[in-house]
């Protein structure tokens, strides 16, 4: 039987658990691939490679020496430029590729949502007032709150923020999704929090911070997501399972995307 090999660009949970379901097929030998930032990752079902690839040129190298027949990306939603490297590697080399990106979240009655464009935008929109702010951005995209160092920051993050961010008052939590509604609005509440600023992630692992303040009416500041290179799409684990299954089952030629209906916008 032949072996397919089969790369995914992971640091989501949708990465981890596709990473698993294709790995359990006869016929697949699949490595997940980490950009390395997490000092403790999660266990992961398959190998793994960590620190990347040296660009879209170090990727479309390791895909030939591999001989790897098809290449998902599934990285998180705001990862713009290992996306953009994945699909120029992909092209170059000629082989199967798709992405798994999570719907985006969609205000419903009771948001009170705002939009930023960057992280420089969001904090320009928290006002000139001193308010308690909840940050859960990534430690690396936390230097555009130092130009608003009147607000009380709340930072949370799944490792360190070192150096700590140089503002009068900054307090750092520890922790790593995902976070239910009931134990965010209780934290909320606690912390006495007065704007959220945060990415639109999508998915389940991170929005109960979202539906705990609605609940509690506070404002929520979302950092747009970048625009993606344009490339086939699958919005959840069975469309992905689906369409990789599809991929290996056609012959090379055939297998450099998934069907044309499949393409859409997430």
């Amino acid at each position: 039987m032949a072996i397919n090999r089969i790369l995914i660009l992971g640091g989501t949970l949708e990465a981890r658990l596709l990473a698993a379901r294709l790995a359990a097929r006869p016929d697949t030998a699949v490595t997940l691939s980490l950009a390395g930032r997490t000092r403790r990752p999660v266990r992961q079902p398959v190998p793994v490679i960590s620190g990347g690839f040296g660009g879209a040129a170090g990727l479309e190298k390791h895909l030939r020496r591999t001989g790897t027949r098809l290449m998902i990306d599934a990285t998180h939603p705001y990862a713009a430029r290992m996306s953009a490297n994945a699909a120029a590697a992909a092209a170059a080399s000629g082989i199967g590729f798709f992405q798994l990106v999570r719907p985006a979240w969609q205000p419903v009655a009771g948001d009170r949502w705002q939009t930023a464009a960057d992280g420089a935008a969001a904090a320009a929109a928290l006002g000139a007032a001193p308010r308690r702010v909840f940050l859960t951005l990534g430690r690396q995209e936390l230097a555009p709150f130092l130009a608003a160092p009147q607000h009380r920051y709340l930072i949370r993050s799944v490792d360190p923020v070192e150096p700590p961010l140089a503002v009068p008052e900054a307090r750092y939590l520890l922790g790593r999704g995902p976070f239910d509604e009931a134990a965010e609005r209780a934290l909320l509440e606690g912390e006495g929090i007065e704007a959220i600023v945060a990415k639109n992630s999508g998915g389940t692992a991170s929005y109960g911070k979202i539906a705990a303040a609605r609940a509690l009416a506070i404002p929520v500041i979302l950092i747009d997501r970048p625009a993606l290179p344009d490339a086939v799409r699958a919005a959840s684990l069975e469309e992905a399972e689906a369409m990789a299954a599809h991929a290996l089952a056609s012959p090379p030629a055939a297998a450099l995307s998934a069907p044309a209906a499949a393409k859409r916008g997430v």
